[in-house]
């Protein structure tokens, strides 16, 4: 049995609804709880692990750290992208990211110490800042403000006990997008601070009117800011289990140390393949992109033509809609599955402010969305 700590942990909204038995009504079930891009994974990645596969020195272990080739592509991946001058020791490779930002709190932050985490956010921040034995600070994401945080309006309190703030842009589950303004006066409300700043770039190739800045560009000497970068969605290796984090030494330095000690380096033929994708995205990151700026044009246009209140999708892989009056997240999700036969994603594990909302995923193929519109065009009259 575990122990009280972890006892002590909302079991995960994700892990029981794949688990959960479905009961969709006539129709054939579209699945839009989905979190990932669909299509396979690009050809010169697999070429890569097809390669790398008989490489002796991939078949023992590797340098704990990483090898020179996969670093060296992800220096030259910010230098390309962002301006931004990486060294060994700002670069920490991560076995998938999602582990790194549950398990960044509990070697980082002291107990009692707090965490701001978005409300609207990502669920799993949470659990490590539970785990961790720190205090989960609010960081309100509202409309009126962009859907940015309003960093005035934090309790004085705690700002002054926080040790750690998350953010996420692209934003899921709200599409919202930030811009290099915003991170300029981010780090520069925090560089002289305790505070240090985690940022989730797992959306940076989904930014559809222009590129999204990294908060690196903004924190130029690298003083107090880690960005964690996520190839499973932009390079379709969300199997691969592979990432990175990027910026602060220390920061940087806190999970290469806790590694050491709780892996013996990623696989060489991992590191190999997402070398060969940085090395290829070009080709690679464009048409993602360029897929996934179409879905969300034709999302978008059709629920506001319709009346449906979607939130404009400017960056990421999914849309965030109002419920009708009468429902909640959890109670819409069960009418959609029993009269449409869609699944979505209730807004509550997203934190309290997304109780009203649902979350669909624009990772299924674009006919599958037109037949999406099709369905709400039969229930659009609940909105008004």
């Amino acid at each position: 049995m575990a122990n009280r700590l972890l006892n002590s942990i909302p079991e995960s909204y994700f892990k029981t609804a794949m688990s959960s038995e479905l009961e969709p009504g006539p129709l054939p079930l579209i699945n839009l709880a989905v979190g990932i891009p669909d299509g396979r994974t690009p050809e010169p990645i697999l070429e890569a692990v097809t390669e790398s596969v008989y490489k002796e020195e991939n078949q023992r272990y590797v340098s704990f750290r990483g090898k020179p080739s996969f670093k060296h592509e992800i220096k030259t991946f910010y230098k390309k992208h962002y301006d931004v001058d990486l060294e060994d020791d700002n670069i920490a490779l991560l076995y998938g990211t999602k582990s790194a930002l549950v398990q960044f709190p509990m070697i980082f932050i002291e107990p009692g110490e707090g965490v701001f985490l978005p409300n609207p956010g990502y669920p799993d921040y949470g659990p490590g800042v539970m785990l961790a034995r720190g205090e989960t600070y609010d960081l309100p994401l509202l409309p009126e403000n962009g859907y940015l945080p309003d960093y005035d309006s934090l309790p004085d309190h705690e700002l002054q006990n926080a040790r750690l703030i998350y953010l996420n842009y692209p934003s899921n589950p709200l599409g919202a997008v930030a811009d290099k303004a915003f991170f300029d006066r981010t780090v520069e409300r925090f560089k002289e601070t305790r505070t240090r700043i985690v940022h989730d770039f797992a959306y940076a190739t989904f930014s559809f009117d222009n590129p999204h800045p990294s908060i690196l560009e903004s924190d130029t000497n690298l003083d107090c800011a880690i960005e964690i970068y996520s190839l499973s969605k932009g390079f379709n290796m969300s199997g691969f289990r592979t990432g990175f984090a990027v910026g602060n030494r220390e920061m940087i330095e806190a999970i290469n140390t806790y590694q050491d000690h709780t892996q013996t380096g990623m696989w060489g033929v991992t590191q190999d393949a997402s070398a060969a994708g940085l090395r290829n995205e070009g080709e690679i990151l464009s048409g993602q992109k360029e897929k996934f700026r179409r879905r969300s044009a034709m999302v978008t246009d059709a629920f506001t033509d319709m009346g449906v209140p979607i939130n404009p999708i400017k960056g990421g892989i999914f849309g965030w809609i109002k419920v009708p009056s009468g429902y909640d997240g959890e109670s819409f999700r069960d009418y959609l599955i029993q009269e449409l036969s869609i699944l979505v994603t209730p807004g509550f594990p997203f934190g309290s402010r997304g109780k009203d909302y649902i979350r669909i995923s624009l990772a299924v193929e674009d006919a599958v969305l037109r037949e999406t519109v099709s369905r709400f065009q039969q229930i659009k009259h609940l909105w008004q």
